[in-house]
């Protein structure tokens, strides 16, 4: 009889501990994603820089297509 109590209090301590950690993961995954969008919104407020150098991308392959089309009318 005391070994079937030792067996179902060992269960329901593990059952305990593995809820407790689902709880925790779950905690941890929801605060993870709000830091992850925290500081995605940081970062979109603090540098709207980011399409100049894209267009300033643009600028330098067009500069660049355009001296290749006059080395070939050379």
């Amino acid at each position: 009889m005391e070994i079937k109590n030792e067996i179902a209090i060992t269960v329901i301590k593990w059952a305990i501990i593995v809820f407790i950690a689902g709880i925790i993961g779950q905690f941890g995954k929801s605060l993870t994603l709000q830091i992850l969008n925290w500081i995605k919104k940081r970062k979109t407020k603090s540098s709207p820089s980011k399409p100049s150098k894209k267009l300033s991308k643009l600028e330098k392959k067009r500069q660049k297509a355009e001296i290749k089309r006059l080395k070939k009318k050379q």
